[in-house]
């Protein structure tokens, strides 16, 4: 199974079972190691047992013994098999050990294969530091079977049967590890890929949420500042000017319905429910007549200059641009007043979007900037650019924006 196969549907059921029964093994270890070791008695220990009792005699032992001896040597030999997962060395050892001793004594059983069974499971679950400490103790019993043997088959074939079998335990031992060790890395790539999706998502999530609350911010800042000026001034000529005061009421309710609208729409992005989406316009550059002209409405006298071919700009600077000049114009008329003239003026210099708006009102601002200020420049960084305020030489307070329009230019 290589990396590009996780994806795949069988690959992910392997990986599910595989990871149920270790969960499953994990809670009854004991099942597997008592498992293992009855199941080596019934298939190599017990014909040993059964044909002693035939009478036959043990064939594939030099010498007799008692069926007890016969019991005692076979139980200490698989028993340590018990803890061979949990303790690989001291179970390795302890086998071989019983192991040498029987061969020593001219005794051969058919669960000697537990001295492989044992070996297996020290490269298998041991420690790859410590194995070359389990050499002795094989080299030990390999010689040991080489002598009992040399009468029998020739010593060069009894040193290559043991070299083949005991090859065969130490590779098979170091797949499986390699094995398991690569599904392991599979599984932890897969845990860190939905742990990765997840963060992704919520990143997303919470971007957007900063985009709808800086949106949020610009239209009720600017929707409030408007409403505010206009009751201030229509309360003013209630008594001077009764249609000037009808005026601005009508205003004051287009503009807020005009605000309620855009509220409504920016609102639907946080809808946990999938409602049909709101596909109404962003606004942009030609909706900057209109601004101003609710700006007028309030009071302030907005001259508007354009130079370029503003509405073929991209959608996305489009946007940045009506944003940073609404809050320009919304901090004016908090802080300049309704008297107050402003001069605002788009144009495009090269590849870049250059936006100025400046009035001639008192220039006292707040020394930390606000919230407004902040937004105007994180909508200029989206798109390399940059944006500046502060007095205005000869008076007043200017606004100065700069967006870059080139595609290569890093947000």
């Amino acid at each position: 199974m290589s990396t590009s196969d996780v994806g795949h549907p069988w690959a992910t059921q392997v990986l599910r079972l595989t990871h149920r029964l270790r969960q499953w093994d994990a809670r009854h270890r004991w099942v597997l190691d008592a498992g293992g070791v009855l199941l080596i008695f019934l298939m190599f220990g017990a014909p040993d047992i059964g044909e002693h009792q035939d009478g036959d005699g043990p064939p594939i032992a030099w010498t007799d013994r008692s069926l007890p001896e016969m019991l005692l040597l076979q139980a200490a030999l698989l028993l340590p098999l018990y803890w061979r997962r949990r303790a690989p060395f001291v179970a390795f050892h302890a086998v071989i050990a019983v192991f040498i001793v029987q061969w020593a004594a001219g005794i051969m059983f058919r669960a000697d294969v537990a001295v492989l069974v044992a070996l297996y499971n020290l490269v298998l679950h041991g420690s790859l530091r410590h194995l070359p400490r389990a050499a002795p103790a094989l080299l030990a019993a390999y010689v040991v079977v080489v002598v009992r043997l040399s009468g029998t088959i020739g010593v060069w074939d009894a040193m290559f049967g043991l070299a083949v079998f005991g090859t065969a335990a130490v590779a098979l031992g170091l797949a499986v590890r390699l094995r398991r060790a690569q599904l392991a890395a599979l599984r932890d790539r897969a845990v860190q890929l939905e742990i990765e999706r997840d963060q992704r998502s919520l990143l997303a999530a919470a971007t957007e949420r900063t985009r709808v609350a800086r949106e949020m911010h610009d239209i009720v800042g600017h929707s409030l500042s408007v409403i505010v000026t206009l009751a201030d001034g229509g309360a003013y000529a209630a008594d001077t000017a009764p249609a000037r005061s009808k005026e601005a009421l009508q205003l004051i309710g287009d503009t807020g319905r005009r605000s309620l609208a855009e509220l409504r729409r920016m609102l639907g992005v946080l809808r946990e429910q999938t409602d049909e989406p709101d596909l109404s316009p962003q606004p942009g550059i030609a909706d900057l007549d209109p601004l101003c002209q609710r700006v007028r409405a309030a009071g302030p006298r907005v001259e508007y200059q354009s130079s370029g071919d503003l509405q073929a700009l991209d959608a996305g600077v489009q946007l940045a641009a009506y944003r940073i000049v609404q809050e320009a114009l919304t901090n004016t008329l908090k802080h300049a007043g309704p008297s107050t003239d402003v001069h605002l003026a788009l144009r495009i210099d090269g590849d870049r979007l250059r936006i100025t708006v400046r009035d001639n009102g008192l220039a006292v601002r707040r020394g930390v900037p606000g919230h407004g200020l902040i937004g105007m420049r994180e909508r200029a960084a989206m798109y390399g650019g940059t944006v500046t305020a502060g007095p205005a030489p000869g008076g007043g307070w200017s606004v100065e924006a700069d967006l870059s329009l080139s595609e290569s230019d890093p947000a």
